[in-house]
């Protein structure tokens, strides 16, 4: 039934509901029932948002983790990308964009300030005559905090709220990108937004072409149910290597998880996720990049390093000696001496530079040497034979079945709540299959109501006419008849 549903629009969705017997049957309504307006699923998405959404994708993971559908053990996570319900015509100069929005508002302030006045004043007069509520009330406190379940001291408080406060929360921030951070290149939706969804930004389509598009980041159990334990949609324009700590150390605090391994593509495999993986326990089955081949030159495996005394032996005996530190790239420049490679036999397999020799060394080394030793273990073996065929269908599922081919909601809200949806209806098929899908009984009653209502209608037709056609023989002849009391 999701795959024949109009995906345009929700005036669509109600007309096609107000149609299909089978759908109103499933959701519950009489025949002669009205159908709510299609502006009230507007209305409620927007009075909700997207923490309600969230809510209720959580509540099927948590019936899932009761039912014993997550294992918990592994973890996979991986994106796709999903075509926004927007066009490449609508991209526009972000800075004309961003002054008109800021002239609207300061209009709007300006106005809301002279229509504040007088509403101010009739609400101070009602407030007069209002009972106050007590400022020590529970009402008026509310909730408190939950402490922390550990012992920490001022100072480490202190130091935990300002680096919180300095990083950026991808969920907390439902996927938005840091706009204040810039790299060594220039984004495209740094100078250019739609203005049809200005969430949306440029995409490569792995068929060729572009399209603006949004990622939407699934971690998936890795027990036989395949449970979605957390989603989160971002722009196109973010790596998918950003938002993987936040949503693996969410996914294991928020489900009381304590996964053995983190399976995912090349993608994730940077120092920053690696380090934070490792330091959790948590081995990190991702693969690395190919430093080996990116030249023609002798790769760092040619290498040895001594960290006795920090250097690298080169396949010649030289040594290459720190030459540089890089603080904020966390690496250290190891350089031979320019006359010993000028002079070396193999130089013009090593390198083309008249200055020696150089390789990098990252402060974090150990951390990618012990995730190349996973490698070549049966565990990462089976996990990445696994990850082929663990989230991938999860994707062609949700695109095939439940409309994720292409977003029909607009703005970076609405599309995490539309994942979110999408994501709770797949796990609530599993936790159908699991108790059983406990379908609705067939309509035996109503439908032999409507057989003897139609039976009688009938009837009352045959009586009014007051005549009928019986054949004799093989001639057929009408006789009148005289009108019978069914009392």
């Amino acid at each position: 039934m999701p795959s024949q549903l109009p995906d345009r629009s929700e005036r669509q969705l109600m007309r096609h509901a107000a149609d299909r017997l089978s759908v109103l049957w499933y959701l519950g309504y009489d025949l002669g029932e009205p159908l709510p307006d299609h502006s009230s699923l507007t209305r409620i998405r927007e009075r909700y948002g997207v923490e309600v959404f969230r809510r209720f994708f959580d509540v099927i993971v948590e019936q899932c983790q009761q039912e014993k559908l997550v294992w918990g053990r592994e973890l996979y996570i991986d994106g796709t990308q999903v075509n926004a319900n927007a066009d490449l015509d609508s991209l526009t100069p972000r800075f004309a964009v961003e002054a008109r929005e800021a002239m609207q508002a300061h209009l709007a302030t300006l106005f809301s300030l002279e229509d504040a006045q007088p509403e101010t004043q009739e609400a101070s007069e009602d407030r007069a005559d209002t009972p106050q509520a007590d400022a020590t009330s529970p009402v008026a406190i509310g909730p408190a905090a939950l402490p922390l379940p550990v012992v920490l001291s001022e100072a480490e408080h202190e130091e935990l709220a300002t680096e919180n406060a300095g990083r950026h929360d991808w969920i907390a921030e439902e996927g938005r990108q840091q706009r204040e951070v810039h790299g060594l290149y220039q984004r495209t939706a740094d100078f250019k937004v739609s203005t049809t969804d200005p969430d949306a930004t440029p995409m490569r389509l792995k068929n060729g072409g572009i399209h603006l598009g949004y990622h939407v980041h699934y971690v998936v159990d890795g027990g036989k149910a395949r449970v979605i334990l957390q989603v989160l949609v971002t722009p196109s324009e973010v790596m998918d290597n950003q938002p993987m700590r936040d949503l693996i150390f969410r996914t294991r605090f928020r489900w009381k998880l304590w996964p053995r391994s983190v399976t995912g593509d090349t993608k994730y495999g940077t120092i920053e996720n690696i380090k934070a993986l490792e330091d959790a326990g948590i081995r990190a089955y991702v693969p690395l990049p190919d430093w080996e081949h990116m030249t023609p030159f002798f790769g760092p495996s040619k290498f040895t390093y001594d960290a006795a005394q920090d250097v690298y032996v080169c396949p010649q005996g030289q040594l290459l000696r720190p030459f540089r530190t890089e603080q904020k790239a966390e690496k250290v420049e190891y350089r031979a001496e320019a006359a010993t490679c000028n002079a070396c036999p193999l130089k013009a397999q090593c390198t083309s530079s008249q200055q020696g020799r150089q390789l990098h060394r990252s402060f974090h080394a150990s951390y990618l040497e012990r995730v190349k030793g996973y490698h070549q273990t049966p565990a990462y073996q089976k996990a990445m034979n696994k990850r082929k065929v663990w989230v991938e269908p999860l994707f062609a599922e949700a695109k095939d079945w439940h409309g994720m081919r292409r977003f029909r909601l607009r703005l970076l809200w609405r599309v995490n709540c539309e994942a979110l949806r999408i994501a709770a209806g797949q796990n609530l098929k599993r936790l159908l299959k699991k108790r059983g899908w406990g379908r609705r009984p067939f309509p035996t009653e109503a439908i032999s109501a409507s057989f003897w209502g139609l039976l009688c209608d009938v009837f009352v037709l045959l009586l009014e006419k007051e005549w009928f056609l019986v054949p004799i023989g093989s001639v057929s002849s009408i006789y009148r008849t005289p009108r019978v009391s069914l009392c």
